[in-house]
């Protein structure tokens, strides 16, 4: 199998292939690993409120804790003993870091699999074979020779979606029309070019003096004045914040400074460090995505240069002055000598025309479903982020509206064809609204585990991906090989993967349970409540078809009373012949031991 890409997405994919057994190449195009979190630069997390308890898979807890866990060595004597949990003390997330801190983390989870995961770096995908409705080959290249690869299973994890035209695979970018996507919010007419800001973020050293000043990049002026470059951004009301630099106010908006910063030196001694990722510097002059995108990226770095320029020179100062020459290019961070991440943050890739197409009002709060999104029993992860649209061609305000707990359906990783490919990032069938709830880290994590499920369970039964889907038995087995290794399918507040009950409450879950009145207004459930008559009538219905789906012929002999004694009744109904649920399916496929 291979997984095409090196962001979060692609080791998901990878690592939860090589958990099953499978062996996987990963054709990632720079030499370190991470996308998104690393060579983008966007290092503090983009998380949803409760990540620190819920809503997340185990591998991205994993990934956290170990970074959390090599900040926890360095801290020094006598600093704060909670240092480690946030070392950037940034503002923005609950966890802010230096990027190569989050890249030697990824690569000690792939070492821990290296009988099973081949990494190529520096390579790109330049053509895909097809023989029919499937792929049969991609034509890899790196700077010095050029090759053929056979291919059973393909996984588009790029940060751009590159591998859906090359496969003619059916997919869209930009803004979609309201009359297509059915969404109240998209536009009246689809707009290829409204395609999110892309930025080239910076990281900054604050010195203790003055340093020297980054040259003003031609078109300076028009920059400054059309981004604007400022330090003031509405609220969500409208209303102008100034942002102080480095010194927070009475009851005002925390420091710039601050927002990004991903190395606190009070707290953990060495450089002041931050990137710097804001409005000032996403780049909407043009679409990201097209023929001209290499000179996009030129535009971008410019940009981001000459944002760069106006806070050594112009940004206010807390004092009433202007300009920060202290703030200098740190090189270090990202290992080049501008200080500019190697590639840039894009918001939103070329998008697979999937089977199932996720739209705002799926995400969006509808007091008619609850506390959760839209329900969908092939859910393979799950995630929560605003509906954060940045601003784009034709759309020069961005937009961040609330949304509610979603999931990742598998059949959004698919489509007719080709039939041998699965999307494993960022090109997952979204829409133009949706993909700025989706693009967050947790999420493409839980959708490249997602991916990498599916693809190896394809692999192991000889079916396609879309034929795993198509059985349910087949499918369950996917589903319960994610929640095995700890993956939400649902959003059942307080239950961990470390609970014994986690398993039966996410087959509950899947199966309708969290339809129940008693359970639609809360994201966390109480297992011990008794449950009224509609509440249980709605979960003895959602294990009776999960009883059908595993093809187990004894229904429930009573109803319990509490969703505790619906979950024993279900590990029951799972265990009791770990032959017949693991095994076989109905429909008579072999699944996953």
């Amino acid at each position: 199998m291979g997984v095409v890409g090196g962001g979060l997405g692609a080791v998901a994919a990878a690592l939860a292939i090589a958990r099953e057994g499978g062996q996987v190449t990963v054709l990632a195009p720079g030499e370190q690993l991470g996308g998104q979190m690393t060579r983008q630069g966007v290092s503090p997390l983009d998380e949803h409120a409760l990540i620190e308890t819920d809503g997340a898979a185990a591998g991205y807890r994993r990934l956290r804790d170990d970074i959390r866990a090599r900040y926890r060595t360095q801290a020094p004597a006598g600093a704060d003993p909670d240092v480690w949990r946030n070392p950037g003390n940034g503002w923005v997330s609950r966890l802010c870091f230096e990027p190569a801190v989050g890249a030697a983390v990824l690569e000690d989870m792939i070492a821990e699999h290296a009988q099973r995961i081949t990494v190529l770096r520096g390579v790109e995908v330049v053509a895909v074979g097809r023989r029919g409705a499937r792929i049969s080959h991609l034509d890899v290249a790196d700077p010095d020779r050029r090759w053929r690869v056979g291919i059973e299973v393909v996984i588009d994890a790029t940060e751009d979606g590159r591998l859906l035209p090359l496969a003619d695979a059916p997919w869209v970018i930009g803004a979609e029309a309201r009359a297509d996507t059915g969404e109240a919010l998209a536009p009246d007419e689809a707009d290829p070019a409204r395609i999110q800001a892309m930025t080239v973020v910076a990281a900054l050293r604050r010195d203790q003096v003055p340093g020297p000043i980054v040259p003003r990049p031609a078109g300076y002026e028009r920059w400054r004045a059309a981004q604007p470059f400022r330090l003031d951004e509405p609220d969500a009301r409208g209303r102008p914040r100034h942002f102080p630099m480095f010194e927070p106010t009475d009851g005002g908006p925390l420091p710039f400074w601050t927002y990004r910063r991903i190395r606190d030196a009070a707290r953990l001694g060495g450089d002041e460090l931050a990137v710097i990722n804001w409005p000032g510097n996403d780049h909407h002059d043009r679409p990201s995505l097209g023929m001209d995108h290499a000179q996009v990226v030129d535009e971008a770095r410019a940009l981001t240069t000459a944002f760069v320029h106006w806070l050594q020179t112009e940004a206010p100062r807390d004092d009433g002055g202007h300009g920060h020459p202290e703030l200098q290019p740190a090189g270090e961070v990202f290992g080049t000598p501008d200080g500019l991440a190697p590639e840039p943050y894009l918001r939103e890739a070329r998008r697979l025309r999937a089977r199932t197409r996720i739209v705002a009002e799926d995400i969006l709060p509808d007091p008619r479903r609850g506390a959760r999104g839209r329900d969908h029993h092939d859910s393979g992860g799950v995630g929560w982020y605003p509906l954060d649209v940045h601003a784009a061609v034709g759309q020069p305000a961005s937009r961040n509206d609330p949304t509610v707990p979603f999931q990742v359906p598998l059949s959004a990783l698919v489509a007719e064809r080709p039939d041998n490919l699965v999307v494993g990032g960022t090109a997952i069938g979204t829409t133009h609204l949706t993909n700025g709830a989706y693009r967050v880290h947790p999420v493409e994590w839980a959708i490249g585990e997602a991916a990498g499920a599916l693809a190896v369970t394809a692999w192991r039964t000889g079916l396609r991906p879309g034929q795993v889907l198509d059985r349910p038995g087949t499918r369950l087995a996917v589903q319960r090989r994610l929640v095995q290794a700890g993956t939400p399918l649902a959003w059942v507040g307080g239950i961990t993967p470390e609970d014994p009950r986690f398993e039966a409450l996410q087959l509950l879950a899947i199966h309708g349970a969290l339809g129940a009145p008693g359970l639609r207004g809360d994201l966390a459930v109480d297992l011990e409540r008794t449950r009224d008559d509609r509440d249980r009538a709605v979960l003895r219905d959602a294990v009776e078809r999960l009883r059908a789906t595993l093809g187990h012929p004894a229904p429930l002999a009573t109803t319990p009373r509490t969703l505790a004694g619906f979950a024993a009744a279900v590990h029951d109904l799972t265990h009791a012949d770990p032959t017949r649920t693991d095994l076989t399916s109905p429909d008579g496929t072999v699944l996953l031991r």
